[in-house]
């Protein structure tokens, strides 16, 4: 069924595309239709074609080079420096002969990419290799070059693993979308181990997937996936909203017992929460209260996680598709919208989220195109929990901290690793360097 729906997609491309462009290859790679042609550098030239075309097959498409256009990887970089402005400060540039890509790391990546992306098409047009520009960390991130070198070193791995996703995703659907399922598995009546599982007549979807690091035995401290519906190796996806480790941290555990399917996540997601989930093992080591997964399954993980950003729209199973957009709570945290069928019935996820502006976050999104079902938290929702306003609060902390401090007291902040930790250190920031707090060592 795959084969017929990718030669009717091939027709309509051969169709639609200039008669000089020559189409060598077009295949599914995970939700994405790439299609690798000898002249690439007239497809790029022509970005509403191609615009076009997506929007009619309601794919995302992706132009890659083929094998036998790519210029030698050292005349290829030498050619980047002379097309790329000085300004753009490359930091590294490496070449992936299996997708036929040259990573590009950029401190300023948008020089990179150009006014309407005029110089990645002018490096495709001069070297064949279809760039994928990345940002370089302005502080030195181990985690993050930790991740990009496993993606890099299991390119072919991964480009088998997304071939037979895309094959998936895209056949044709058995069953009428005639209902839907949601079973709550963790984080209903309770903080932590959140967990819901969805189930179309076609399809199998897990909504987070994360530990209590509260509990104190395997009762308590994980999700209850040993209900009779729910099987590893049945999941046609993972989304996970946030990296938290009450929404992420077991996720590798899928992984050790057959799953071998996909994680979508935002990019900042994915590298917070294989950090957390690296420092949870190492952590559960040391207090040899070992887990039931290890840093192999961790690197699974991270190989077979597909990066999405706010609002793009993304086939995740043939009856369903998934958005994401900004939840507010953490860097990189996100509301899971799901489309179920051909508009029978759309759903939305929020994981945690935040409805007013922080200091570095934006509010969560509040307003979706079509909605019919809400699954939302409430870690703050019983009627007794009354939150004080930003403000008050933070002139609360403010005082407690200069009064300790004129005392000679020390200041113990317990808080989360990720998200309030950032923001209390802008809000000292702010009152130290206003000089209404002292100078002092953070």
């Amino acid at each position: 069924m795959v084969s017929r729906v990718l030669e009717e997609i091939k027709k309509t491309i051969m169709q639609r595309l200039p008669s000089r462009v020559h189409v060598a290859k077009v295949e599914f790679e995970g939700p994405e239709l790439v299609i690798y042609t000898k002249n690439p550098e007239i497809i790029s030239e022509n970005g509403d074609l191609i615009r076009e075309l997506a929007k009619d097959l309601r794919k995302r498409i992706i132009i890659r080079s083929d094998r036998s256009v790519l210029m030698e990887p050292e005349k290829a970089i030498e050619k980047i420096h002379e097309i790329v402005p000085k300004e753009a400060e490359i930091t590294n540039i490496s070449f992936d002969d299996i997708t036929c890509e040259v990573i590009i790391e950029a401190k300023k990546p948008g020089l990179v990419i150009g006014k309407y992306g005029s110089t990645s098409r002018e490096i495709v047009k001069n070297i064949g290799w279809a760039p994928k520009i990345l940002r370089t960390p302005p502080i030195s991130s181990e985690i993050i070059q930790r991740i990009r070198r496993t993606l890099r070193r299991n390119s072919k791995e991964r480009k088998k693993i997304l071939h037979q996703l895309g094959n998936r995703i895209h056949q044709e659907t058995k069953y009428e979308n005639d209902w839907a399922r949601l079973t709550a598995m963790g984080g209903f009546r309770e903080v932590g181990r959140s967990c819901l599982y969805l189930q179309t007549p076609n399809s199998r979807i897990l909504l987070d997937c994360g530990v209590n690091v509260a509990g104190t035995d395997e009762k308590t401290l994980y999700p209850f996936l040993n209900v009779p519906e729910f099987a590893p190796d049945n999941l046609d996806a993972v989304i996970i909203t946030h990296a938290h480790l009450d929404h992420s941290g077991f996720v590798p555990y899928l992984y050790h017992y057959g799953y071998d399917g996909p994680v979508y996540c935002t990019t900042p997601t994915r590298d917070l929460m294989t950090l957390l989930q690296l420092d949870h093992i190492d952590i559960a080591y040391r207090e040899e209260q070992p887990l039931p997964f290890n840093v192999k399954h961790v690197k699974k993980c991270i190989k077979h996680t597909i990066t999405l950003d706010y609002g793009e729209v993304t086939d995740i199973a043939p009856d369903i598709r998934l958005t994401l957009h900004n939840a507010g709570h953490i860097l990189g945290s996100a509301m899971a919208h799901l489309h179920i069928g051909d508009g029978q019935h759309n759903m939305v996820y929020t994981g945690d989220f935040k409805y007013e502006q922080s200091r570095l976050l934006e509010p969560a999104v509040t307003r979706f195109p079509r909605l019919e079902t809400l699954v939302m938290e409430s870690t703050y929702g019983g009627k007794e929990d009354v939150q004080p306003s930003r403000n008050h609060a933070e002139k609360e902390l403010i005082k407690t901290i200069y009064t300790t401090l004129r005392r000679g007291g020390k200041i113990l902040i317990p808080v989360f690793a990720v998200g309030r930790a950032q923001e209390l250190m802008v809000v000292l920031e702010e009152y130290i360097r206003t000089g209404i707090i002292h100078e002092v060592p953070v």
